[in-house]
């Protein structure tokens, strides 16, 4: 495994990050501990999930998993702002956004159910219109303060807000974030010129999620949906199934016919492609099964150069 600074800051994160979106939402612990398990062992340091996973359940399933390792050893990160938990009987008002108020008592209940004194990295997960970014600025930086978090970040910010943030830190003399958390692959690729640049002015690491677009850039779905699969899935599927243009499905057979010709899985590719950029400091990769895991981890030794990506770009402009 290859690392990497997280920006301009002095943690170091796996190139392949483990994250928990949607596949562990069903809360089985026994596969949740292989699959962490195996990727810590295959040097993954780097682990992701969230407050809103799985109602809540997927930070307990997570926690269980990473008991076994010592906390000093990896890097945990969790994320708030969204509701999750049903308002009956007592409707909650202040159960979203990034609020004084929801931040605290959000990682309060994430440092409950992932069984840690603190964590590495909280992030927000979205950026909320309806409170100040003044208030979310200086929330984030009391956590850092009171140890209940290393360090802060951001997912899915746009290049304005979170430059804006850094420097609201900056002039109040706060813990600013290091981290910024956007989707991002062959297929996704819009952060490109709106967020990238500005990170890497700002010393902010991007860690990307859905490298692999939710498993479309594995080749699985070329011909059809296997049974069983995320794409069948009717709540899973509809973000992976909304990829399925005619466009992006030529794209894929096409960068699946270099992935032959280099002999490696499709995968290795996808994921190498993502890790060329020095904007991005890891990959958060999703797994069912242990050999996804062990597949993806090797992609970080795959030789790259620049005729492979001329073919490439050749494929996705």
């Amino acid at each position: 495994m290859n690392y990497r600074r997280l920006g301009r800051s002095g943690l170091v994160v796996s190139e392949i990050g483990f994250g928990s979106w949607l596949t562990l939402d069903e809360g089985d612990l026994e596969i949740a501990t292989e699959l962490h398990r195996t990727a810590y062992e295959s040097g993954i340091n780097f682990f992701d999930t969230a407050n809103a996973y799985g109602s809540g359940e997927t930070e307990t399933v997570v926690g269980h998993a990473l008991r076994p390792f010592r906390r000093e050893t990896f890097v945990l990160a969790t994320k708030a702002f969204w509701p999750y938990e049903p308002d009956w009987p007592f409707p909650t008002a202040n159960d979203r956004g990034l609020s004084r108020k929801h931040l605290h008592q959000e990682l309060e209940k994430s440092l409950t159910r992932l069984g840690v004194d603190y964590v590495d990295l909280y992030q927000c997960h979205r950026f909320d219109e309806n409170t100040p970014l003044e208030e979310t600025c200086r929330a984030m930086s009391d956590l850092v303060e009171r140890g209940k978090t290393i360090y802060w970040g951001t997912s899915e910010w746009t290049g304005t807000q979170i430059q804006a943030a850094v420097s609201i830190c900056e002039d109040a003399g706060w813990h600013r974030p290091i981290s910024n958390q956007p989707i991002y692959n062959m297929l996704d690729r819009h952060w490109e010129k709106d967020t990238f640049p500005d990170t890497q002015r700002c010393g902010i690491g991007n860690v990307c999620f859905s490298p692999l677009a939710e498993g479309m850039l594995t080749g699985k779905y070329v011909d059809e949906t296997p049974d069983g699969s995320r794409a069948g899935h009717e709540k899973k599927g509809k973000f992976l199934r909304a990829r399925f243009t005619d466009p992006n499905i030529e794209k894929v057979r096409r960068l699946a016919l270099i992935a032959a010709e280099l002999g490696v899985p499709m995968s290795t590719i996808a994921l190498r492609w993502c890790l060329r950029r020095t904007e991005i400091s890891s990959c958060i990769v999703g797994a069912s099964r242990p050999e996804q895991i062990l597949e993806n981890a090797k992609a970080v030794d795959f030789n790259w150069d620049e005729s492979i990506e001329k073919k490439i770009q050749a494929i996705l402009d």
